[in-house]
């Protein structure tokens, strides 16, 4: 697998997203960690997760506990793995979400996460979403603290526009490590942030880079070019879209949702597809 950088670390250029393997739909959990080690075989060492990833209240931090389970029984194979999750975005266990990103929840979040993943220090922690009752510089100063004190070891930001990518940089004092915001061919209005973070060299980590667990299968015939190049090169949609992602800028590394070991298989191939320039005019 093609290798990309997060901060100093170095990465495999496709991702997890672990969402699909705790919210509504979730399969059981024989075959989730089925699908986590599917992606360590397939060269994956990114795995992303989120506190927010769960069903019910007494549910909170599903996901980080089901990676952290995963990756124990995975042994050796899961050595070098970048585990990165998020706080500061909450699900009260009915559905619905809200913000919440005051620097005294970030810290009891992040000190949650930390025992759920059983680690000494989380490699990256990103603030999830910005909380608009919240100074933008208060929620990330917290992260920043987070960091100097040694319990995250890279922090990143969410669902961030090109100002607050800018302003956080100058919070963490040059050390934003990732931007993770959606982008896909149904959603590419975070171009501006992508284009932003390849001009500081941040790693950029979109989120639902296939459209969405509810359309990902769609793709191809949402989008009929996906599908016309995934037929001439003998490959599904979903591969010529994240190499396309891929193709963007060397900072992109899509964390595609997955919850069964065929699909993360075949997104994790992705990053083996090089696209000519005359496809990828083709795609936009």
């Amino acid at each position: 697998m093609q290798q990309r950088h997060i901060g100093d670390r170095t990465v495999g250029a496709i991702g997890l997203g672990g969402m699909p393997m705790s919210i509504e739909g979730r399969p059981d959990q024989e075959r989730s960690i089925a699908t986590v080690h599917a992606a360590l075989e397939a060269g994956v060492t990114l795995i992303d997760t989120a506190d927010a990833y769960h069903l019910t209240a007494a549910d909170v931090g599903h996901n980080e506990l089901l990676i952290a389970k995963a990756l124990r029984e995975a042994g050796s194979a899961a050595h070098g793995v970048l585990v990165a999750t998020k706080g500061g975005h909450r699900r009260p266990g009915d559905g619905s979400w809200y913000k919440q990103g005051d620097p005294a929840y970030l810290r009891a979040a992040c000190e949650a996460s930390l025992q759920r993943l059983d680690v000494e220090a989380i490699g990256l922690y990103q603030f999830h979403r910005p909380d608009p009752e919240v100074p933008y510089e208060d929620s990330v100063g917290a992260v920043r603290d987070l960091l100097d004190e040694g319990k995250i070891l890279m922090a990143g930001i969410s669902n961030a526009d090109p100002d607050q990518i800018r302003l956080a940089q100058e919070i963490l004092g040059g050390r934003l490590a990732s931007v993770q915001n959606q982008f896909s061919p149904a959603f590419r209005s975070s171009e501006p942030e992508l284009e932003l973070c390849a001009e500081l060299g941040i790693a950029f980590l979109p989120w639902s880079p296939l459209g969405g667990i509810a359309r990902a299968g769609e793709l191809g015939t949402a989008h009929t070019a996906f599908a016309e190049v995934a037929a001439e090169r003998g490959v599904s949609p979903q591969q010529v879209c994240l190499a396309w992602e891929l193709a963007k800028a060397p900072v992109v590394i899509p964390i595609p949702g997955a919850s069964r070991p065929t699909s993360v298989r075949d997104s994790a191939a992705a990053s083996e597809l090089e696209l000519t320039a005359e496809e990828l005019a083709r795609l936009g």
